[in-house]
């Protein structure tokens, strides 16, 4: 079963209020031992993070110096440099996601977004926990066993794979595989199915087809006639 970012997180997650202090952020990022704090308003609900990205622009003497033209976000630079409380540093609006998020997914979010991490919230956007990319990562530690079980149960249920024709190996999360399939457009599917797999890091096949419907018409290569 794949595995959700609610499987994942860490549920112990410190929050900061909005007029929470410079020295009060500094002082719980170095005891909890976190490179983020999540803003929370009087609700509870998140709306914005601040990181110590955020607060080390105030340690960077060139960031209050003025230049023509500066870029937005030099202003925004320049607005934190001389911040004191979370609502002026922070980040908003905060990336999320729910608990039943899956790792590709979320993932995928962190690299659209740029981010490290991602907080998990309910559906009034109260924090639930945060997951890290190192989190994220710990999918590949399954084990080639688990892996191969997978592919041979996606294999069984693929309605385009010849039956009895596939041989299956899985050896540091690689994919060894080998088979036949009924038309060749079927073979890109196939491969991305295995892909997308949990736990898979890579996939070396060899398939071949019967019918080559890529060009329209005809048998391809691979085609045993009767």
């Amino acid at each position: 079963m794949a595995h959700t970012v609610g499987d994942l997180m860490t549920e112990s997650v410190v929050t900061v209020h909005e007029d929470s202090t410079f020295r009060e952020m500094v002082q719980l990022m170095h005891e909890r031992r976190v490179s983020a704090l999540p803003v929370v308003d009087l609700d509870g609900v998140i709306v914005g993070v601040v990181s110590e990205a955020d607060l080390l622009v105030k340690e960077d003497p060139d960031v209050m110096v003025p230049r023509f033209f500066d870029r937005r976000v030099r202003r925004i630079e320049r607005g934190k440099a001389v911040a004191v409380i979370a609502r002026d540093l922070m980040t908003a609006p905060a990336v999320t996601v729910p608990a039943n998020t899956e790792v590709p997914d979320a993932a995928h979010l962190m690299r659209e977004r740029g981010v490290k991490r991602l907080f998990v919230t309910d559906t009034a956007g109260k924090v639930l926990g945060v997951v890290s990319r190192a989190d994220l990562l710990v999918a590949f530690l399954r084990s080639d066993a688990d892996v191969a079980e997978d592919v041979e149960e996606l294999l069984r249920h693929a309605g385009y794979v010849i039956p009895g024709t596939f041989k299956v190996r899985v050896e540091d999360g690689i994919v060894h595989a080998e088979g036949r399939v009924e038309q060749r457009t079927a073979e890109p599917e196939l491969l991305g199915q295995i892909r997308a797999i949990e736990g898979v890091v890579g996939v070396d096949a060899n398939v071949t087809w019967e019918y080559d419907d890529a060009v329209g018409a005809g048998f391809g290569p691979g085609w045993m006639g009767v």
